[in-house]
């Protein structure tokens, strides 16, 4: 199977799905909450850095649950356009901001 090379949208969004799963996490250690999700902390350290822009979809539902994000929230909060987004919601209430603006 070939896989086709990544567009700039699809890196972008990669990296605003790290981003997000930083801030869900907060002060959470990444061995815990890679752990609980069952992903190698490698596979999450990847993911927060953007390295991989495109995650498997199992792995992406079981680090949201671990971190108490709804996958409708992180689907709206990566598919945002540069200039559309609203300001970052704070680490304290992460969840419940991406939970309002979905």
């Amino acid at each position: 199977m070939v896989r086709l090379p990544l567009t700039p949208e699809d890196l972008e969004r990669g990296q605003r799905l790290g981003a997000l799963m930083r801030l869900a996490r907060g002060e959470r250690s990444m061995l815990h909450t890679a752990l609980a999700a069952g992903v190698s902390p490698e596979t999450l350290r990847k993911i927060e850095s953007g390295r991989v822009a495109t995650p498997a979809f199992p792995t992406i539902a079981a680090i949201a649950e671990v971190l108490g994000l709804s996958l409708d929230a992180v689907w709206a909060e990566i598919n945002r356009r540069e200039g559309t987004a609203e300001p970052a919601p704070s680490r304290n209430n992460a969840s419940e901001s991406l939970a309002a603006s979905s």
